[in-house]
C-alpha cells in the first residue's frame, strides 16, 4: 500500500512515519520542503515541494496515486479546499488531522466522544479546524470524497514536556523554574482533568485507521487512556527531575488577561482548551482499531522526554522574559493578598 504524508516530520507525524517505515506493506512518501530531511527514516521517499504553491505541487504529483493521503499541516478552510482539488482523484482515503480543541468549551459533559458538539469561541485555531472538517465532510456527502477526520488532543514526544502555562519558547523555562526551586504557575486550582498522549501511542491508533474502510466518512479522536489533574502532571515532572514542586495556582481568566498585556495568548490555549476538564471516550476508535492501547503512561513518557532534552542542549531554550513575567504575576498576586 502507498501513503503520502503532507508534512510528515512533526511531533505526531514523525512517529507514524517511523513506524510505517519498519513495515513491509507500506510504501511511504512525504510531501514537504525538505527542511528536516536528515530525520527522515531510510526507505521513505520525499517529494520536495511547497504545497502552498498548488500549481507546482499538482505538477509534481502528476501521474501519482495513493491509497492514503495524510494531511498534518492544514489549518484553514482554504487549505482544505486546495487539498480537495489536488487529491480528489488521487487517493482512496484522505485523513485530515483536526484537533480535540474543536470540541465545545466547556462541553455539556466532561466525557468527550466524537459526537460532542464542535464549538470553540475562545480560539481561532479551533474554529478554523471546525471549518475544515465541515468542508471536507460536505464533500464526502456530496461527492464521496473519502475523508477520515482525526482529532488528537495533547500529544507530545521526546523533544517536549507538556506544560499548561509556558512562554513563546516552549516548556524548558518551566523546567528550569522547577530545578531552581521557584514557584511554577498552574492554571486554575490544579484539579482540572487532562489527557496526555505519547506520539508512539498516537501512531498505533492512526495506522490502524489507514486503509480502513470503516474509517471513511467518520471522525475519530485518538488519545491515551490515562487521565491526570494538572497538579499530578506537574508533580510527575518534578518527580522525574528529582525536585520538589512549588505550585502556584492562578485563575485561567486572570492569566488570559495578564498574558494578553505581555503578548501571551492564554485565552485560546487555556480558556479554550487546557483549563477545562476533559476525559476522552475512545470506544469508537477501539472498535475500528482493536490493537489500540496506551503503552507509554505519562510517568514513563516524561522521563523519556527529559532524558532526551537534558542530553540535547539545543532543546533547552531559555526564556528570561517569561521567567520574569511569572515572577511579576506571582508578586502582584501576593501583594493583592496582603492588601485585602
Amino acid at each position: 500500500m502507498k501513503a503520502l504524508f503532507i508534512g510528515g516530520t512533526g511531533t505526531i507525524s514523525m512517529a507514524i512515519v517511523r513506524r510505517l517505515a519498519e513495515k513491509t506493506d507500506w510504501e511511504v512518501w512525504l510531501l514537504n520542503r525538505g527542511n528536516r530531511a536528515a530525520e527522515v527514516p531510510q526507505g521513505v521517499r520525499t517529494i520536495t515541494a511547497d504545497i502552498g504553491d498548488e500549481a507546482a505541487t499538482a505538477e509534481k504529483l502528476k501521474g501519482m496515486t495513493f491509497d492514503t493521503v495524510c494531511e498534518f499541516i492544514g489549518f484553514t478552510r482554504e487549505q482544505a479546499e486546495r487539498d480537495w482539488r489536488l487529491f480528489r482523484d488521487k487517493t482512496r482515503q484522505y485523513i485530515y488531522i483536526s484537533s480535540a480543541s474543536a470540541y465545545q468549551k466547556p462541553a455539556a459533559s466532561y466525557l468527550i466522544t466524537e459526537g460532542t458538539t464542535l464549538a470553540n469561541p475562545y480560539w481561532e485555531y479551533s474554529r478554523n479546524k471546525i471549518a475544515c472538517e465541515e468542508f471536507l465532510m460536505q464533500k464526502y456527502r456530496e461527492e464521496g470524497f473519502p475523508v477520515t477526520i482525526v482529532r488528537p488532543s495533547h500529544t507530545y514526544d521526546e523533544r517536549s514536556i507538556p506544560i499548561g502555562v509556558h512562554g513563546h519558547r516552549g516548556s524548558w523555562q518551566v523546567i528550569r523554574r522547577m530545578q531552581q526551586g521557584k514557584p511554577v504557575i498552574i492554571q486554575g486550582d490544579g484539579s482540572s482533568l487532562w489527557t496526555l498522549t505519547f506520539n508512539t501511542d498516537f501512531a498505533r491508533g492512526f495506522i490502524g485507521l489507514m486503509g480502513n474502510r470503516h474509517a471513511i466518512g467518520e471522525a475519530f479522536q485518538i488519545t491515551g487512556d490515562e487521565t491526570l489533574t494538572w497538579d499530578q502532571i506537574h508533580r510527575t515532572i518534578a518527580d522525574a527531575l528529582g525536585v520538589e514542586l512549588h505550585p502556584y495556582h492562578v485563575a485561567a481568566d486572570f492569566l488570559a488577561a495578564a498574558g494578553r498585556k505581555a503578548g501571551y495568548d492564554f485565552e485560546g490555549g487555556l480558556t479554550g482548551d487546557k483549563s477545562v476538564s476533559v476525559v476522552f471516550d475512545n470506544t469508537k476508535l477501539k472498535r475500528a482499531v482493536p490493537d489500540m492501547k496506551t503503552k507509554v503512561p505519562f510517568h514513563l513518557g516524561v522521563r523519556k522526554a527529559l532524558n532526551h532534552i537534558l542530553a540535547h542542549p539545543e532543546l533547552q531554550a531559555e526564556d528570561p522574559e517569561f521567567d520574569a513575567w511569572c515572577d511579576s504575576v506571582i508578586a502582584a498576586l501576593e501583594k493583592a493578598k496582603e492588601s485585602v
